[in-house]
């Protein structure tokens, strides 16, 4: 599994609802149609500061992920309420832990 960490700084606080929202009703279902899609979560730490987190089969999706979310920002309109280029950290998953449920 390869793992997408961007971090996003200075996002616009009045527009963070609208930020969500648009990525729950556009980006996730764009995302998602990608081949060895296995996640993304969208993180909002306040502040201005967002994180995603994008999870695929390989580097290679995890690439075009980044380039479809960058597509997104401008189609969107998104340029002001997102200013700054994301920070991102990408790699290799080399431990998963999942939850265990005891019955």
């Amino acid at each position: 599994m390869f793992a997408t960490i961007r971090r996003y700084d200075g996002v616009d606080q009045d527009r963070a609802a609208e930020v969500t929202r648009k990525v729950e009703e556009s980006l996730v279902p764009k995302l998602r149609n990608l081949p060895g899609f296995e996640g993304y979560y969208l993180i909002d730490a306040g502040h201005g500061v967002f994180s995603s987190v994008g999870l695929f089969e390989s580097p290679e999706q995890g690439r075009e992920s980044t380039k479809i979310v960058a597509d997104w920002i401008r189609d969107e309109n998104l340029q002001s309420a997102i200013p700054n280029e994301p920070k991102i950290t990408s790699g290799q998953v080399v431990v998963h832990g999942n939850v265990v449920t005891v019955a």
